[in-house]
């Protein structure tokens, strides 16, 4: 297990509210992240609802588009505790 770093909670938000808000913070809208990522618009509004899962894939896909890591959004709220800090 020294292989991995310890991960610290920091925010309380879902998986759905982390693509809402970095979709926001890019200034998207629902509309423009389904035309960019090929998602349904009614897909990625009921991923932001949390009424269905994000999944992988499509984390992976919407990562490319929203120009972030995909485990920002799969594990949001999360941040790594620096080796200094551990």
């Amino acid at each position: 297990m020294s292989d991995f770093r310890p991960a610290k909670k920091r925010v309380d938000v879902s998986v759905g509210e982390s693509v809402r808000i970095i979709r926001e913070l890019q200034g998207m809208s629902q509309n423009n992240l389904a035309k960019l990522s090929g998602i349904p618009q009614s897909t990625i509004s009921a991923i932001e609802n949390d009424r269905i899962n994000l999944g992988v894939e499509r984390a992976k896909t919407l990562a490319r588009v929203l120009e972030c890591h995909p485990a920002v959004l799969v594990f949001p709220g999360w941040e790594v505790i620096s080796e200094h800090a551990a």
